[in-house]
């Protein structure tokens, strides 16, 4: 304990680039709680440095906010230069043009996000005390910013603290009540509390410095045995009469986005569609559904009629194919291409195209621009470099899949935001979620996609199947469980039933009013202690 007091008073006192590097290496430390690491107990010893610094900032000018923001601010740039380094990969896709723009990526991204994590360091000094209840002062702040960080500018709420209560998959059973900002209240209230331990007690009752890191085990434990009952239950089975076949190509990005490779990227595809995977498998022929990923061709599908007659052809009766596209809009053919959308098809076994869904949440600076026409006055092109960007679809919606319940298809990140993924009213009986991972390498990026994603089952209760081009591809049943993989940088097909969804989560109907109602209770408790007592 006094080495613990003796580290502490260290946070505390620590000012200048000392204090810079000491929450730039404590949030750099937590991103090993995200996938695929998924080492959450280290966060019970970064997350109380967060209070330390926190506290320390009391020395500082105008009741201590800009010295609070600063420290936040160097911990969130930590944590996410740590946690989305991957992000740079992209940029080597095509290096001779945005290799330049790499460290601009690497760090530029992090800044802008770690504005979010000041924002809640400084929120949480507006109401800090010196007892244990600035710990909820500061999971009540810290939440609030995280979600501002997945809603403000589009969003990006990738790997929110929230995440690192996903693994084992017992303590994310919570999520099916008080969703990912939920889970993210909790992991900062529980993770912190071992700050309190240093704190000075009365004589008389010594053992009070317990009291919060004790509730916060407490937290925990409850968390895991609310889920191991969940998982308890019996299995939700799978759908009749549904078999799903996954294709994981494993192409590279200069082949997928390269016209000239049409026709051995169309052989590969048929090719390994049709692969038998044992003694007893005849292919394509023993699955009911074949499911290929995001922008799967480097051509516009169904304007080159050769695509299409090689898909009818390949596909038996009564199996269809979903899979991703670049439509271009309807237009006489003669007019030229100038933008498009990232889509999704359901074809039939006759070549005719069922349905499509165009993608509504577009990936900024991958595939449009902020200022689109300006930033292309300048010579600046999104990763994708369609000129113009690309158009987002206009609504959400389920599908219509022959011989299967209503889909609801997800393009890439469309995954990883929460209370926005179901359309109001509707209930589909699973999710399809393509994505093209290959930008990111073999890196981390990957497996955290696949953790945001099984989250997303979780919070809705739906089965989710998910085709990428180079990993992870997967099936995942409605409480997150992952039932059949393929796995990153890997060639092949996967071959799985259809898990049957289950009753609507509690999640499903309250949305995010618990995570509002726990971060409102709160930050009340911590004013009212700051009332009472002196702050630091």
């Amino acid at each position: 304990m006094h080495r613990l007091r003796a580290a502490a008073l260290a946070i505390v006192l620590a000012w200048g680039w000392r204090r810079a590097l000491v929450a730039f290496t404590a949030g750099a430390a937590s991103a090993l709680a995200m996938a695929p690491f998924n080492a959450w107990p280290i966060l019970f010893l970064t997350f109380p440095v967060m209070v330390w610094l926190i506290d320390g900032a009391g020395a500082g000018r105008l009741g201590g906010l800009p010295a609070a923001a600063i420290a936040g601010w160097w911990f969130g740039f930590g944590y996410f230069v740590a946690g989305l380094y991957w992000i740079g990969y992209a940029f080597l896709v095509d290096a001779d043009i945005f290799g330049w723009l790499l460290p601009v990526a690497v760090t530029g991204l992090p800044a802008y996000l770690a504005i979010y994590t000041a924002l809640g360091f400084a929120l949480a000094r507006l109401i800090w005390t010196t007892d244990a209840s600035r710990i909820l002062a500061l999971a009540a702040a810290l939440t609030s910013s995280e979600w501002l960080r997945g809603h403000l500018l589009t969003g990006f709420p990738w790997n929110a603290f929230g995440y690192a209560l996903s693994e084992p998959l017992a303590l994310a059973q919570t999520a099916s009540v008080i969703g990912l900002w939920g889970l993210t209240f909790l992991a900062v209230a529980i993770f912190a509390t071992p700050a309190v331990l240093v704190d000075p007690a009365p004589k008389s009752t010594p053992a009070r410095r317990f009291v919060a890191p004790a509730l916060g085990l407490a937290a925990l434990i409850a968390m895991g045995v609310f889920g191991a009952a969940r998982l308890a239950h019996p299995p939700a089975g799978l759908v009749d009469k549904v078999r799903l076949r996954l294709m994981q190509p494993n192409l590279q990005q200069d082949v997928k986005f390269n016209y000239s490779a049409k026709a051995a990227v169309m052989a590969k595809y048929l090719a390994l569609s049709d692969r038998a995977t044992g003694p007893g498998t005849s292919g394509v022929k023993d699955a009911t559904i074949l499911v290929w990923p995001e922008s799967a061709f480097p051509f516009f599908l169904t304007r080159e009629a050769d695509a299409m007659a090689q898909i009818a052809a390949l596909l038996p009766p009564g199996t269809s194919l979903i899979t991703g596209a670049v439509r271009v809009p309807d237009m006489p053919r003669p007019a030229p291409v100038v933008r498009a959308y990232n889509s999704i098809y359901i074809i039939g076994d006759d070549g005719g195209v069922r349905s499509v869904y165009d993608k509504l949440h577009l990936v900024p600076f991958g595939e449009y621009l902020p200022f689109q026409q300006f930033m292309e006055k300048l010579g600046f092109l999104q990763l994708t470099m369609l000129r113009g960007g690309y158009i987002p679809g206009l609504v959400r919606r389920t599908l219509e899949v022959p011989q299967a319940p209503p889909m609801l298809p997800l393009i890439c990140y469309e995954a990883v935001f929460p209370n926005e993924i179901v359309p109001p009213g509707e209930r589909p009986g699973w999710i399809v979620n393509l994505t093209n991972d290959g930008w990111f390498g073999i890196s981390t990026g990957p497996y955290q996609h696949l953790q945001q994603t099984r989250m997303r089952a979780i919070e809705e209760g739906l089965p989710i199947v998910r085709a990428a081009n180079t990993g992870i591809s997967a099936v995942i049943d409605p409480y997150g469980a992952v039932i059949a993989q393929l796995g990153l940088g890997h060639e092949g097909v996967l071959d799985s039933g259809l898990p049957s969804p289950i009753a609507p989560p509690l999640y499903t109907k309250l949305r995010d009013v618990p995570a509002a109602v726990m971060i409102a209770v709160a930050a009340l408790i911590a004013a009212r202690q700051r009332r009472k007592k002196p702050r630091l």
